[in-house]
């Protein structure tokens, strides 16, 4: 693929780039007046009559490659760019080869995408969170996993038209129907992002079976945006684990950001279950997150548990938009943010009531009868001369 080369009726208009494209290569392309992304596969190769190499090897590589015919085209069948509800889906619109190699082709899309999500208020969060899992749930609604959903397959662009923030969901090049994935060396994916079945996969684990690659692994990953998108950052584990997978297939629970509410602790725990049955599917997740209260951060006092009130600012400004190639196969995703330290103003009256209500939802109930429950004297600091009247 070359500028200025003509590839099945597309004209390239740009200088193809491997950028973020894994094993592709991409570039803008232009048919019959309209724009259009074009992706080239590096692999596999059809191979041709006079290939080199055995019958037996040539027959080898055919069947690789029909199974990839088949995997494209029997996504693209259930996903079309006119379906309904698919608007924030980035789908291909057309896939064909040309000698030996593999292209496919969507719709050119504006790749804005904002650099710091983490940084938007808890109603924009709230709004991007439900926009992501609505194109999920339309996807596992006809038994197709992404395949590798992570930050860097999301477009987070703002609505002009009310200011909020939706998700648009590209690369759909590693989806397979639900239990029937590529093998463990053709299967694609982000081991960061991996669900802990995916990762023993890969690995041949002869415990794991194709058929337990669902819809589910989906939801692990899941899981993770949604600790990423409202803090910066993915749950902790212990650094001898090379991801979140592998922490949890090593019985390691992650370590959730205290500053989310419980509400969305116990959604992540949940998603990022090690037992795929285990995961809530996403309608669950949808009715988890109604109120932009929960995706509110709650700085946390020091020395304590116990969430500061009217904690709510976010963690970062919200940053200008980020031109980003719609190109799948990334690893790249945004790095985590620093959180910074809220200058909290407090209403006297209010605030009053805001930080009772707070403690009184944060502080498990004793009860009356418990040492616990006893209220100590306090003792005074102040220490007064009585100078001759102790005569």
């Amino acid at each position: 693929m070359k500028l200025g080369e003509e590839i099945n009726g597309y004209r390239i208009v740009t200088t193809p780039t491997n950028n973020n494209g894994g094993k592709c290569v991409w570039a803008f392309a232009e048919k019959d007046g309209r724009p259009y992304f074009i992706k080239q596969f590096l692999e596999p190769k059809r191979p041709r009559p006079d290939s080199p190499g055995s019958e037996r090897s040539k027959r080898i590589r055919q069947e690789v490659c029909q199974e990839f015919e088949d995997r494209h085209r029997g996504v693209m069948s259930r996903l079309t760019p006119d379906m309904r509800g698919g608007g924030n889906l980035v789908l291909a619109e057309d896939f064909f080869a040309a000698g030996s190699t593999y292209y496919k082709v969507t719709a050119r899309v504006d790749t804005s995408s904002i650099e710091r999500p983490q940084g938007l208020e808890p109603r924009q969060k709230l709004v991007l969170l439900r926009t992501l899992a609505v194109s999920l749930q339309l996807l596992h609604g006809i038994d197709i996993v992404h395949g590798d959903l992570k930050p860097a397959n999301v477009l987070v662009q703002e609505n002009k038209g009310n200011s909020l923030h939706i998700a648009k969901l590209i690369d759909f090049d590693d989806s397979y129907l639900t239990g029937r994935p590529p093998g463990p060396h053709d299967i694609a994916g982000d081991s960061l992002y991996g669900a802990p079945e995916w990762r023993r996969y890969v690995q041949e684990d002869p415990t794991i079976d194709a058929r337990m690659l669902t819809t589910a692994a989906d939801m692990f990953a899941l899981g993770l945006m949604t600790h990423y998108y409202l803090t910066g950052s993915l749950p902790g584990h212990d650094a001898c684990y090379g991801s979140p997978a592998d922490a949890v297939n090593a019985g390691e629970e992650l370590r959730l950001d205290p500053r989310l509410s419980p509400t969305v602790k116990g959604l992540i725990t949940a998603l990022t279950a090690r037992t795929p049955e285990n995961r809530p599917r996403v309608a669950a997740f949808l009715a988890a997150l109604k109120d932009p209260e929960v995706c509110t951060l709650r700085h946390i006092r020091p020395g304590t548990t116990r969430p500061l009130a009217d904690a709510t600012a976010p963690v970062d400004a919200p940053a200008s938009g980020d031109a980003r190639s719609a190109s799948p196969g990334s690893t790249d995703t945004p790095g985590p943010a620093e959180p910074r330290v809220s200058r909290l103003r407090m209403n006297l009256g209010e605030g009053r009531r805001s930080r009772a209500a707070t403690e009184s939802e944060s502080t498990p109930l004793v009860s009356s009868d418990s040492p616990a429950a006893e209220t100590p004297p306090r003792v005074s600091r102040v220490r007064i001369n009585l100078g001759d009247r102790r005569k």
